[in-house]
């Protein structure tokens, strides 16, 4: 991993790292540990399995915390909703962890930053190398921050905006998209990026975030607001020209 990248990630997830090596282990898939270091250990599966245990009690203390309403049977529900592998897939994506992760090459063909288990098996080792790296306080932040909403309303999950606006686009009209960074602004461990999503040089959506990734989905989804007002057989040729 780069130290753009480094330094990109640690942005997004809100904590520097003393020990860059352990971030670096917690994005290192096996396939890549045995194909570039020949050394299984040197992948992030012993972190996953105690960021499993890290996890599950973190999960649990905040259910406990804002829903005192809930009985043991319905936390333990909503507990193993929120850690399965689909959640944490989502919640791996909403932090963009797929463009960051060391994969082989036959994972890389084989859509390895997309997938499912090694998206949520790299977010319960970046949380164990968190842990690891500067105790349990970071930890419960990062877990706080992104199971709230989650713990508040079960059914809300994050959603792929870019691949939604992109399938639309293309299918209505064939074209394409580009995204640009307009700006950003702050410190460099908070830096926030606004981003522009254009097609065919008309602006369809803005948006702003964290990372460059995540303003890139802010944008999506307005330029999809944008979209859902406006004719689809006018937009991106016509509708977007008041913009």
């Amino acid at each position: 991993m780069d130290e753009l990248k480094i330094k990109q990630l640690q942005e997004v997830i809100e904590y520097t790292f003393n020990d860059i090596n352990l971030l670096v282990k917690s994005m290192t898939h096996s396939s890549y540990a045995n194909e570039k270091i020949k050394k299984t250990e040197a992948s992030n599966e012993r972190l996953e399995f105690l960021g499993d245990s890290l996890l599950g009690m973190t999960i649990a203390l905040l259910i406990f915390n804002i829903k005192p309403e809930l009985s043991e049977g319905k936390m333990t529900k909503l507990r193993a909703e929120l850690v399965n592998e689909r959640s944490l897939a989502e919640v791996a994506a909403e932090l963009d962890l797929g463009s960051y992760l060391l994969l082989g090459r036959g994972e890389i063909n084989g859509g390895g930053r997309s997938r499912p288990s090694i998206l949520s098996d790299a977010f319960e080792a970046l949380i164990a190398a968190m842990y690891l790296d500067g105790g349990y306080k970071p930890v419960e932040s990062l877990i706080f921050k992104l199971f709230t909403p989650r713990v508040n309303n079960p059914d809300c999950s994050f959603k792929d905006y870019k691949t939604e606006l992109q399938e639309l686009i293309q299918g209505k009209s064939g074209l394409s998209l580009a995204y640009a960074v307009t700006s950003e602004h702050g410190p460099d461990h908070n830096k926030v990026f606004t981003v522009e999503v254009k097609s065919k040089e008309k602006l369809l959506g803005t948006g702003t975030g964290k990372s460059k990734k995540l303003a890139e989905q802010s944008a999506a989804k307005s330029a999809l607001e944008f979209l859902g007002s406006c004719s689809l057989a006018d937009s991106p040729d016509g509708a977007a020209d008041e913009n």
